[in-house]
C-alpha cells in the first residue's frame, strides 16, 4: 500500500504522460482539439473504469477519495489550482478593448442560454415524468444544472486557435462569466425551494443575500482591476526580474480567486478577473511567457480530472431520457445563446461560433449536480442524467467550436468598419528579403531603446508583439515585406520609428560606398585564411 504523498506522484506522473500522448494523437491522426484527448485519457484511468486495477507493487493507482468521491483531496486540488492558471492567463490573452466592446453582447447572450436552460432542463423533468411540477427538486436541479457553462474548455479551444480576442472569443468569455454569476444565484434559489418541503418556506431574503454579493463581487472586483491596473503594473516593474513578475502576479491571481470563492462565485472568477486587468499593461508578454510552462502541465492535469469524474456505471439505467435531456442542453445553449448574438451585430457564423461556444457543461454541471445528489435533493437517476450530459456536451463542444473556425468567414455582419476603427497597417516592401530582414531587426532593436517590450511570437515566424503602458504594435516580416499593426491613436510614432531607421539604413549604405577601406578589410579577411598572418605569402 503506498503512502498518500506517493501515490499522488504517481497519479500526476500518470496523467501527464497519458494527457500528453491522448492530446498528441488526437491533434495529429484525428485533427481534433487536444482537449478531447485529456478529457478522455481521464475517462479510461479514472476509478470508474481502469482506476479500480491493481498493478503490482503500486495496488490501485486512482482508487475513490474519501466519501466516494471520485478523486483524492490532493488532485483535486491540484487540478482547481490548474484551472485557476488556465482562467488567469485565459483573461491575459482577451483583448480588453474588445472584451468593453462586447460586453453587453455577453451579457444578452448569457442571459438568454441560462433562462432557455433552465426552461428546457425543467421542463424535460416535467414532460417524461421525472418530476410531478415545475418546483419539484428533480425538475429544478435538472433545470440548474443545464444552465452551467464550462468556460474553462472553450477558452483553451480559443487559446489553441488564436481567437481569444476575436468577437466571437471575448463574447464567449465575457457571457460565461456572465452565466457563471446568474447560475450561482440560481443555484442558491434551487437550493433554497428544494428545503423548502423541510424548512417550512423559501428563505428569500438569504437567497437575495447570496445574489447581492456575487453581482457585487464580480462588479466591483472587475472595476477596481481594471482602475488600478496600470499602478499594480508599475509595482510589479519594481522587482525588475521577469520570474518575480510572473509569480507575483499569479499568486495575486490565487488571491482573488480564493476571495471569489468566499463570495459566493466559482474561484475561476477571480482568476479570470485578475488575468483581465493585467491584459492592457505591457507586462502581459512577461506572465504568459514565464508562465507557459506551468500551463502546458498544469491544464491537462484538470481536464483529465474532470473526465475522472464521469461515473459509467450511473449513466446506464437511464440512458434514453439521458440522450433526451442532452439534446435539450445542447439546443438550449445553441439556440439561446446563438438567437441573442444575431442581435448584437453578429452574422450567421458569429452566431454558431457563440452557441456551440457556451456548449460544454464540464466541471460545473457535476459540481451543481453533486451539490444537489449531497444534499438529498436528487438521486443516482438524476446524477447519471447530469453526468451523461456533460460528458455529452463536454466531447461535443470542443469539435463543433474548433470546427466553426475552419470556415474563415467573419462573425460580424460589418467586419471592415470595426476593423478599419480599430487599426491601421503600415506595410513596406524591399527588393530583396534579406534588406527586409535588416530593417526588421532594426526596428526591433529601436522600439527596445525606447523601452518597449518586444515579444518574438514563435521561432519560426518573424512575429512580434510590441508593448509600453497602453500603446500595442504588431510587428511581422514575410519575404521582402514588412507590415506593423497598430491603432489609429499611435499611427503617428509608429511611423517616425520606421523612418527614422531607414534613414539611418540610408545613412549607413551611402557611407559604405564611400568608405574605400571595405575593400582592404575584405581583402585582409580573405588572406587571413590562406595564412597571410604566419609569415606565407599572401595572395596577390
Amino acid at each position: 500500500m503506498l503512502s498518500t504523498e506517493i501515490q499522488f506522484i504517481f497519479q500526476l506522473g500518470i496523467l501527464i504522460v497519458f494527457t500528453r500522448i491522448g492530446g498528441y494523437w488526437l491533434r495529429r491522426w484525428l485533427r481534433l482539439p487536444g482537449v478531447l484527448g485529456e478529457l478522455i485519457v481521464g475517462m479510461l484511468i479514472g476509478p470508474y473504469a481502469l482506476g479500480q486495477l491493481h498493478w503490482p507493487l503500486v495496488g490501485k493507482l486512482f482508487p475513490f477519495g474519501p466519501g466516494g468521491a471520485p478523486v483524492s483531496p490532493e488532485l483535486y486540488a491540484f487540478s482547481t489550482f490548474a484551472s485557476i492558471v488556465l482562467l488567469f492567463l485565459s483573461g491575459l490573452e482577451t483583448d480588453l478593448s474588445t472584451f468593453l466592446r462586447y460586453s453587453v453582447a455577453g451579457t444578452v447572450v448569457g442571459i438568454g442560454g441560462v433562462a432557455i436552460s433552465f426552461f428546457l432542463g425543467t421542463g424535460c423533468a416535467v414532460w417524461f415524468g421525472l418530476a410531478d411540477n415545475w418546483l419539484a427538486p428533480h425538475a429544478l436541479f435538472l433545470g440548474a444544472i443545464a444552465t452551467a457553462t464550462s468556460v474553462g474548455i472553450s477558452a483553451r479551444i480559443l487559446s489553441e486557435r488564436r481567437k481569444m480576442d476575436s468577437p466571437e472569443g471575448v463574447t464567449i468569455l465575457a457571457a460565461a462569466v456572465f452565466d457563471d454569476v446568474l447560475g450561482i444565484i440560481v443555484l442558491a434559489i434551487v437550493v433554497g425551494m428544494s428545503r423548502a418541503e423541510t424548512e417550512g418556506g423559501v428563505l428569500w431574503s438569504h437567497i437575495l443575500f447570496i445574489a447581492a454579493k456575487a453581482f457585487g463581487f464580480w462588479i466591483g472586483a472587475t472595476a477596481a482591476g481594471l482602475l488600478l491596473a496600470r499602478r499594480f503594473s508599475k509595482m510589479l516593474k519594481y522587482f525588475k526580474s521577469t520570474q518575480a513578475i510572473a509569480a507575483l502576479a499569479l499568486g495575486f491571481g490565487l488571491l482573488l480567486a480564493g476571495l471569489s470563492e468566499m463570495a459566493g462565485l466559482a474561484m475561476i472568477i477571480g482568476a479570470y478577473i485578475m488575468g483581465l486587468s493585467l491584459s492592457r499593461t505591457d507586462l502581459v508578454q512577461v506572465i504568459q511567457k514565464e508562465i507557459e510552462g506551468l500551463q502546458n502541465i498544469l491544464v491537462p492535469v484538470f481536464f483529465a480530472t474532470m473526465g475522472m469524474l464521469v461515473n459509467f456505471a450511473a449513466i446506464v439505467p437511464v440512458l434514453k431520457i439521458g440522450l433526451i435531456y442532452s439534446l435539450f442542453a445542447i439546443v438550449s445553449k445553441v439556440a439561446g445563446c446563438g438567437v441573442p448574438a444575431l442581435f448584437c451585430g453578429f452574422n450567421r457564423h458569429g452566431a454558431a461560433r457563440i452557441g456551440v461556444g457556451m456548449l460544454p457543461r464540464g466541471e460545473v454541471a457535476l459540481i451543481v449536480a453533486g451539490i444537489g445528489l449531497t444534499s438529498g435533493a436528487i438521486g443516482q437517476d438524476i446524477f447519471g442524467i447530469a453526468i451523461l450530459m456533460t460528458l455529452v456536451t463536454t466531447l461535443l463542444g470542443p469539435m463543433l467550436l474548433a470546427g466553426s473556425f475552419e470556415n474563415p468567414a467573419p462573425g460580424l455582419r460589418r467586419p471592415d468598419d470595426v476593423a478599419k476603427s480599430r487599426s491601421k497597417t503600415i506595410q513596406l516592401s524591399f527588393p530583396s528579403p534579406d534588406m527586409a530582414d535588416f530593417l526588421l531587426a532594426r526596428i526591433v532593436r529601436a522600439f527596445r531603446q525606447e523601452e518597449f517590450y518586444v515579444y518574438r511570437l514563435s521561432p519560426d515566424a518573424p512575429t512580434y508583439h510590441i508593448r509600453k503602458d497602453e500603446i500595442f504594435f504588431i510587428l511581422e516580416g514575410e519575404g521582402g515585406e514588412i507590415q506593423l499593426t497598430t491603432s489609429v491613436q499611435y499611427e503617428t510614432l509608429a511611423r517616425l520609428v520606421i523612418a527614422e531607421e531607414m534613414l539611418s539604413l540610408r545613412s549607413m549604405l551611402h557611407m559604405a560606398q564611400k568608405n574605400g577601406n571595405l575593400d582592404s578589410m575584405e581583402y585582409n579577411l580573405v588572406a587571413d585564411l590562406f595564412g597571410g598572418d604566419n609569415g606565407e605569402e599572401s595572395l596577390p
